[in-house]
């Protein structure tokens, strides 16, 4: 078995980076972070965690030797979520398909022992199966999904004894983190609810989403990190739990009970048909200390806790660093990154 003390994490200053890395700290991991600092400028909340020496690095620019002594990489730092990559498609296949192989390729070459890639349940995309599995045909609606497909089918053939990448295939994120995202389905519903205290749905809400909660990500890399190489080497896992598929309207319908004086209605057929429910069976048998301690119900009832206890406004629920699109729109309108995404040099 690998022995694994020393971590790369890409992505520490992102939604579910706050969340590992600290959690790794806590565990007794020594851990380097690696952000290009798109989403620093205004934290939800701050919980008191530990937060590890992090390189302001865009991923295109690393280099082996930031990989040096490293023994494993979870990367997460590519352009997160469909609106942000329908911004700027050619931009989100540089960096999310060519950077993420590019450092896979040289975690290989600096002799990192695990690669432990964040891709998505929507490459699946629209499907009619019962419940998809890691076996079933993958069928991409964005370019986002569609980086994720093309990451795993090239970083797949890497994988040799003392390289073992492993492709976690997260369900639909929610819960709080101080880098918080209310562009996602539990956590917007959530801030509607509280700053409007109306859920105004415009579709009817009947697609199905699986759902996770990011702490849950969390303990499935932790689990992915300590577990036997031949339990994980090359292996892809949906990461979340079966009886945690929803249709929208009943993520919506947890938060309007959870979340006092809320009224609710919906639309009818939305734009949006991306639908699918996801088996999570696999994970359980490789990793059999897994188990997701997180459901709907508690993560809206979390994220009532939070707003109450910060005060949270509407100012707050709706400032661009918590949602990805505004903020890239916001950094490229005024300047500060270009066209490709990289930092642009303030001139006087």
């Amino acid at each position: 078995m690998d022995t694994i003390t020393r971590i790369l994490v890409t992505g520490t200053e992102g939604y579910l980076g706050a969340l590992l890395a600290p959690e790794l700290i806590r565990q007794g991991y020594e851990v380097i972070g690696l952000d290009t600092g798109f989403y620093k400028d205004r934290a939800l909340y701050w919980d008191g965690g530990m937060t590890p020496l992090t390189l302001a690095k865009d991923l295109r620019h690393v280099g082996v030797k930031d990989l040096k002594n490293v023994d494993a990489v979870v990367h997460m730092a590519e352009l997160s979520g469909d609106p942000a990559g329908q911004l700027a498609p050619a931009t989100t296949y540089e960096i999310n398909h060519k950077g993420s192989v590019h450092l896979a390729e040289l975690a290989r070459k600096a002799g990192v022992k695990r690669f432990v890639y964040m891709s998505s349940c929507s490459v699946y995309g629209i499907s009619e199966e019962d419940h998809v599995t890691e076996e079933s045909r993958v069928n991409p609606q964005s370019a986002y999904a569609i980086c994720k497909t093309l990451v795993e089918h090239d970083v797949k053939p890497l994988a040799r004894k003392g390289f073992s990448p492993t492709f976690m295939r997260n369900a639909t994120a929610y819960g709080a983190s101080p880098r918080m995202r209310f562009d996602i389905v539990l956590n917007n519903l959530a801030g509607l609810a509280w700053t409007t205290k109306e859920i105004k749905m415009t579709s009817d809400g009947t697609p199905w989403r699986p759902l996770v909660h990011g702490l849950d990500i969390t303990g499935a890399i932790i689990a992915v990190l300590q577990a036997p190489t031949e339990a994980i080497h090359n292996e892809v896992f949906n990461v979340g739990d079966t009886s945690h598929n929803y249709r929208v309207r009943e993520i919506a319908e947890v938060v309007g009970e959870v979340f006092p004086g809320c009224s609710m209605s919906f639309g009818g057929s939305g734009q949006d048909n991306r639908s699918y429910r996801v088996s999570f069976e696999k994970i359980r048998k490789h990793l059999p200390g897994f188990r997701c301690a997180w459901d709907a119900r508690r993560g809206a009832k979390q994220l009532y806790g939070l707003f109450k206890r910060i005060d949270m406004t509407k100012e707050i629920f709706e400032y661009r660093t918590f949602t990805r699109l505004k903020q890239l729109e916001y950094l490229i309108r005024t300047q500060q990154i270009d066209s490709q995404f990289f930092w642009m040099i303030c001139e006087s």
